[in-house]
């Protein structure tokens, strides 16, 4: 029972209509040998079942994904329930406090004393929420699952450092703890009244938000930074982040360019040309990202099945390129990542010769723009067309991208900033501004030498870094989750021309990552566009 209702009240918390939920389930049971195995998957049947004509939603799929048992042992019982529906983006609340001062609410359901919620009021109370949320009464909402009031409170207040104050004393914290399925807690916005927004339901004032960083309890202040500790602390040994780089190494670095180059001949829809090799996985968002800039995007499919293939693919993609204005090599992970580096397959087509002389003559002669993202950016490093602005054979010191520092994929939100706008892709931003921004890469830790490092400074082909909350630029995690040195996170050519970085700025559109604070859109295809404008 509890399994699909958390899974429809996580929904219903986001801001979905719990009428319109459709389930899925996902079931793990040990072998069917005996009576008491036959009643553990019996059992969680009858009660999905229960909830499901409670509720009035169907369930439309499911898969038993690995019941049985190995030698002795056998696989947990276990019922994942999936609830899943459309909504609109733009009502959609996450559950992280938004802002200081807030009143917070506790919505309470009531149980009978078998623990079965009184589905009537759940249906109201669901109702009620779904409406309130609507409305933009609700800045936030959080489920209060395993470790109760007192867990969801302390994510809340993680997510962007916002304390809390309890409005009473509580006689008995270990109440705090409780898990309490469907229940609710509700950041107001400042002119909701929840007496009219949950009437006849079960709710109370629970106390506020605050600036100070602290989860004030009977009289008791517990700092954040560590609550935080403390809830990391079990994973340490997994996930460490001790043995940090000091960052005293780190340069702090701005290049404005005062002159912005345009293309000599205006183009009402520059063509972008997107070649999509084996591994390649972000072309759509690309494409979608340019279209939306104004640009007329291609994407073409490069085949490999057999020499004459590759051949064709090479032959096809030189005269494509004599028809764009710009180059995007999107993210992915071409060739699964083939041995020897990440990149290396995109590097090897693009050094045939038909392909260099198109791409020479489209560097010097179109005054074509490149963009290379994450398994791009790659490529561009190894091709020489970064940082060196041209297609050479690489040195033994030539920059280069290698393994994060952690020795894994990473995916996660970072905050990048913009260093030189040196570049036509940057000409809309000004130096200093930090955007939130997708990051997802096994090999994404830029490094250079110290003389090269001093020539890519002084020209302003340092594009953008990682920096922390302060926006200074840091070696430490996981504001400089792959471990860059100098934090650096995307460099241009000598002439601007040519960008790379490893930071997804097609993945995000407007109504999506609501749960991250600050600045998403970095105009980076737009400039592009621009270019030829």
């Amino acid at each position: 029972v509890y399994a699909v209702l958390e899974s429809v009240t996580r929904a219903v918390a986001l801001g979905a209509d719990y009428k319109k939920i459709r389930l899925s389930f996902q079931e793990y049971f040990e072998k069917m040998v005996s009576a008491d195995s036959w009643g553990k998957s019996l059992s969680a049947l009858l009660g999905a079942y229960l909830v499901q004509a409670a509720l009035d939603i169907p369930a439309i799929g499911g898969k038993d994904s690995m019941s049985g048992t190995f030698m002795e042992i056998n696989v947990p019982p276990t019922l994942i329930s999936f609830a899943v529906t459309n909504v609109n983006s733009a009502s959609v609340v996450s559950n992280e406090f938004k802002k200081s001062g807030s009143k917070v609410v506790f919505l309470h359901l009531e149980k009978d004393d078998t623990d079965i919620p009184d589905f009537e009021m759940l249906k109201e109370l669901y109702a009620a929420l779904h409406s309130a949320i609507n409305s933009g009464a609700v800045l936030s909402c959080a489920t209060v699952g395993e470790g109760g009031i007192a867990a969801a409170i302390s994510k809340m207040c993680f997510g962007n450092g916002t304390g809390f104050s309890f409005a009473k004393n509580i006689p008995e914290l270990s109440t705090l703890f409780i898990m309490q399925p469907c229940s609710f807690l509700l950041e107001m916005a400042d002119d909701a009244d929840p007496d009219d927004l949950f009437e006849d339901l079960g709710w109370l004032v629970l106390g506020h938000t605050t600036d100070d960083g602290k989860i004030l309890v009977n009289n008791i202040a517990i700092d954040l930074s560590d609550a935080l500790a403390a809830w990391q602390e079990p994973l340490q040994d997994i996930f460490p982040d001790s043995r940090q780089p000091a960052d005293n190494a780190v340069r702090e670095y701005s290049y404005k360019n005062g002159k912005k180059r345009k293309h000599p001949v205006k183009i009402a829809r520059p063509k972008v040309f997107i070649p999509v090799f084996p591994g390649t996985n972000c072309e759509y968002d690309t494409a979608r990202a340019f279209i939306a800039a104004g640009g007329d995007a291609e994407i073409f499919v490069v085949r490999n099945n057999d020499s004459a293939a590759i051949m064709q693919s090479v032959k096809a993609m030189a005269k494509k390129l004599g028809q764009s204005q710009i180059l995007a090599l999107a993210g992915g992970f071409s060739a699964a990542d083939e041995p020897d580096g990440s990149g290396k397959f995109i590097a090897t087509m693009f050094r045939n010769p038909y392909l260099k002389e198109a791409v020479t003559e489209f560097i010097e002669n179109q005054d074509g723009l490149i963009l290379g993202i994450c398994n791009g950016f790659q490529a561009l490093v190894k091709l020489g067309l970064l940082p060196y602005g041209k297609i050479e054979d690489l040195q033994e010191d030539s920059p280069t991208l290698s393994y994060n520092v952690i020795g894994r994929h990473i995916s996660t939100i970072c905050r990048s900033k913009i260093v030189s706008t040196m570049s036509p892709w940057l000409y809309l931003n000004e130096p200093g501004e930090v955007h939130k921004i997708a990051l997802s890469s096994g090999e994404g830790r830029f490094y250079a030498s110290s003389e090269h490092l001093d020539r890519l400074f002084a020209s302003g082909q340092i594009a953008a870094q990682y920096v922390d909350k302060a926006g200074n630029p840091t070696m430490k995690s996981p504001d400089n989750p792959n471990g860059s040195v100098m934090a650096i996170e995307g460099i241009t050519s000598p002439d601007g021309r040519i960008f790379g970085r490893m930071c997804h700025s097609e993945r995000w559109i407007p109504g999506l990552m609501k749960n991250i604070p600050g600045a998403k859109e970095q105009k980076l295809f737009k400039a592009g566009i621009n270019y030829f404008a």
